[in-house]
């Protein structure tokens, strides 16, 4: 059974449509990739599964339709958000930041074990535990942002560009985490990257949206090796 599925989706914002009719599944495990240029609906896929748009159409995860329902309730089920722009509190310290995402948790243990893995990801984040978010790199902040949503002890991640304005080789390394993170903890991830070239990667699977629809689809190195792809909607 796919952990998450899509089904005729149809996004609005007021009387605006963003999205018509897209429908994918990402199995349990994968990495899934959703490319296409800017405006092509892939920020709103990540907003309508988490419940922040309007939205017409079925998504179901682990096999129970979520649509309607209320993010922090998509949450509690294990579905971890990283927004566009990192989303951590800048005025609370790292420390703080990692607290407020573990504190609907019931089970402190298995959050204890989380916040060990966190730092054994990314030891940087254990050096600055008391320093405001605000005041570390961007790298460093992109690292917070993915560690809060690892505190949330999800099963699925939803990535929202995460290496946008950082530099290539902090890009490389957050990448190679993030992968490490999908094999030994387990987490399958939705990922919409402007860098389609890394995206496809990392991925197992990719989508290519746009104007809010699904032209293409299969496994990454099918959508990579896909010259009028790549020079339509990847640009490179």
């Amino acid at each position: 059974m796919p952990l998450l599925e899509v089904d005729g989706l149809r996004a609005f914002y007021g009387q605006t449509q963003a999205l018509h009719g897209v429908s994918f599944a990402i199995e349990p495990g994968g990495i899934t990739a959703v490319l296409g240029a800017n405006g092509a609906g892939k920020t709103t896929t990540l907003r309508a599964i988490c419940g922040m748009v309007a939205t017409d159409g079925a998504i179901r995860f682990e096999g129970k339709p979520i649509a309607g329902k209320a993010t922090e309730e998509i949450v509690r089920l294990g579905v971890g958000h990283v927004p566009e722009g990192r989303g951590t509190f800048t005025n609370l310290s790292v420390d703080e930041n990692l607290r407020v995402a573990a504190y609907t948790r019931r089970d402190k243990a298995a959050a204890q074990r989380d916040r060990d893995m966190v730092f054994e990801y990314f030891p940087i984040l254990k050096a600055r535990l008391t320093q405001q978010a605000g005041t570390l790199s961007g790298g460093e902040q992109q690292m917070l942002a993915i560690s809060r949503a690892l505190m949330l002890g999800p099963r699925l991640m939803l990535l929202d560009e995460p290496s946008f304005g950082l530099a290539p080789l902090i890009v490389q390394e957050i990448f190679r985490i993030m992968r490490r993170i999908n094999s030994e903890a387990k987490v399958s991830m939705l990922l919409v990257e402007q860098n389609a070239a890394l995206a496809l990667e990392l991925a197992d699977h990719a989508y290519v949206l746009e104007t809010g629809r699904v032209v293409m689809s299969g496994a990454s190195s099918t959508v990579k090796n896909d010259e009028a792809i790549r020079k339509s909607y990847l640009g490179y």
